[in-house]
């Protein structure tokens, strides 16, 4: 009997190319599911410590939704690290300014918090429109 644990080597890993379709979707679902991709969840030669995730494309991110209250009462906070310089922004307003920086937000923040997860973010490409500019890499259509 053979008890050893099956790794995948950095040579063996097949990256595609995914596209997905936020519009008229929420926000969370979309982020989950790029994030899984990205990750590399779906494959069976998932390895946590190696980046085995593929490349995704989200496009429509202007047309994401949020359920509930969301768009009035979620606030994207940062700082700027001196004194009193604490930034809020309203989600309504991030969607009609940069939709793709909420996008990126949720997503960022389902990725593992190290350079495994930079690494990770790298293969996200956001798009506010329908048009991309990765037709050459020929991205398949993920459906969730």
């Amino acid at each position: 009997m053979n008890n050893t644990t099956y790794s995948i080597k950095k040579d063996d890993i097949e990256r595609k190319w995914y596209i997905i379709d936020a519009e008229g979707k929420p926000l969370g679902r979309v982020a989950t599911e790029a994030a899984k991709l990205l990750r590399g969840k779906h494959k069976p030669t998932f390895t946590p410590n190696i980046d085995v995730g593929d490349h995704v494309i989200v496009i429509n991110c202007s047309k994401v939704v949020l359920t509930g209250h969301k768009l009035d009462q979620k606030v994207y906070r940062h700082h700027s690290g001196y004194i009193g310089g604490m930034k809020e922004v309203v989600a309504r307003d991030m969607l009609d300014k940069n939709p793709e920086k909420a996008l990126m937000l949720a997503v960022k923040g389902m990725l593992p918090h190290n350079s495994l997860g930079r690494q990770m973010v790298k293969k996200l490409r956001l798009y506010a429109g329908s048009e991309h500019e990765n037709q050459a890499q020929k991205p398949e259509v993920w459906e969730f």
